[in-house]
């Protein structure tokens, strides 16, 4: 399993600042855990946990869970995606999958297939552990 941790490798204390890049072409079959934000433009298998804001490329391709506090979407996720701020789904996105959001932006071009529950906040999204998608009502 790979992961990709942005805590203590440095100590540095702007470590929540940081910017990763999977480039395209670039495949990576394992789960993926950052602090900072992150851009794929390649290819990724497995669960992806942002506490940033996640961009997905227009040749970027997820199969898997997503849990992340923003999200811009170009490219195609398989899988379900939690997002404790804003999705936004470009006009080239496609998304075969289940939404928890507190809010959401469809661009016209872009498809979607599953269920979407909105104004939620994401459960865990700031813990290690699996990905829990379950949303609770705003307090």
């Amino acid at each position: 399993m790979l992961k990709l941790l942005n805590n203590d490798m440095a100590k540095n204390d702007n470590i929540g600042s940081s910017v990763n890049l999977i480039g395209p072409g670039t495949v990576i079959k394992g789960d993926i855990d950052t602090n900072g934000d992150i851009r794929i433009d390649g290819s990724i298998d497995g669960t992806i946990k942002v506490k940033g804001k996640l961009v997905i490329g227009n040749t970027g391709k997820i199969t898997g869970d997503i849990q992340c506090q923003n999200a811009e979407v170009f490219g195609e996720i398989q899988g379900q995606i939690g997002v404790s701020e804003l999705l936004s789904l470009k006009a080239s996105a496609k998304l075969n999958g289940d939404i928890v959001t507190n809010k959401l932006s469809i661009e016209p071009g872009a498809v979607f297939s599953g269920t979407c529950k909105m104004g939620a906040v994401i459960k865990g999204i700031h813990q290690t552990e699996k990905p829990n998608l379950v949303a609770e009502k705003m307090a």
